[in-house]
């Protein structure tokens, strides 16, 4: 049981960093009806971003941790969203209006200029970062395995659900959520009403890269280790996320960011770590061939 409790939070802690990248990639697709395949490498970015930014406030002579780590959240989100920007402007909207291969090759293709200039720039060994939050609670103890809950996963849980409850009301409430759902409806008719689609779609790529650039933060503080290649890994996966909990739909995005972390970290615990990825892809064939639309997805309706 103790163990059990264990992989659980593990699996929780590993499933908010996917769901957290994957909400980027409904967002889009919700808006665009494109996959950003340059999502994943926005993450990677935004975590080698906040390595950086670490290391300069430290030789600053700055020592207070917390105070650290929103100087590097803020820097790292604004950073990574001006790739996010660049994307959009570069790979997507010259595009937009052509046949549906051309974005999504484009978008393979920044994906590659991403990994390819991170490579160059910082090289290509793994960059570690030493423990910065250390500690955490004893839940329980038996037979000498305790079952541990540290103060980086509390963190890490709580920005995802905190960052979840806002951005779903800023869909639901606010002017450019109504904006956003205007455009996933019909951007011809939104433009004629007099909505900018072209700066609506650009802040939404902004805001999936501030939201990839996050995750790229914990990821960092929770394994303390990267390289320019994290980014397509946990972009398949966080891609995978969100086709699971269906497509287009924040809460789905989260709920597959869960499913997969859980998947696994249970898989790698109870059974070969080898094909934990082979567990998760088998589980995400199972679900699309009963629930085509995901698990939280709504079927599409052809307009005509």
């Amino acid at each position: 049981m103790e163990y059990f409790l264990q992989q659980l939070i593990n699996g929780i802690t590993l499933g908010s960093i996917y769901g957290l990248i994957a909400i980027g990639y409904t967002m889009v697709y919700g808006i665009v009806g494109m996959i950003n395949f340059a999502h994943g490498d926005i993450f990677m970015v935004g975590s080698f971003l906040a390595l950086i930014v670490f290391l300069s406030v430290l030789a600053l002579g700055v020592s207070s941790i917390p105070l650290i780590l929103v100087i590097v959240l803020i820097a790292a989100m604004v950073l990574a969203s001006v790739y996010g920007w660049a994307i959009e402007r570069i790979a997507y909207r010259p595009l937009r209006g052509s046949f549906r291969l051309a974005p999504l090759i484009t978008a393979i293709g920044m994906s590659i200029v991403l990994q390819n200039f991170v490579q160059l720039v910082q090289g290509a060994r793994v960059k570690p970062l030493p423990p910065q939050i250390t500690g955490g609670f004893k839940l329980m103890e038996h037979d000498g395995f305790t079952v541990n809950l540290s103060y980086v996963q509390i963190i890490i849980v709580l920005t995802t659900v905190v960052l979840m409850i806002i951005f779903s009301l800023l869909i639901a409430k606010t002017p450019l959520g109504r904006a956003q759902r205007s455009c996933e409806q019909d951007a011809k008719m939104a433009a004629l009403l007099g909505i900018n689609v072209d700066r609506t779609i650009s802040t939404t790529f902004v805001i999936g890269a501030a939201l990839a650039a996050v995750a790229g933060v914990m990821y960092l503080l929770y394994y303390g280790v990267i390289d320019f290649y994290i980014g397509f890994v946990a972009g398949v996966k966080a891609f995978t996320a969100a086709v699971l909990g269906g497509i287009g739909s924040l809460p789905g995005a989260m709920l597959g960011g869960l499913l997969i972390g859980l998947i696994e970290t249970f898989w790698s615990a109870y059974f070969s770590i080898e094909y934990k990825d082979v567990a998760a892809f088998s589980i995400l064939a199972i679900v699309l061939i009963f629930l085509p639309s995901g698990l939280l997805g709504r079927p599409e309706v052809e307009k005509v």
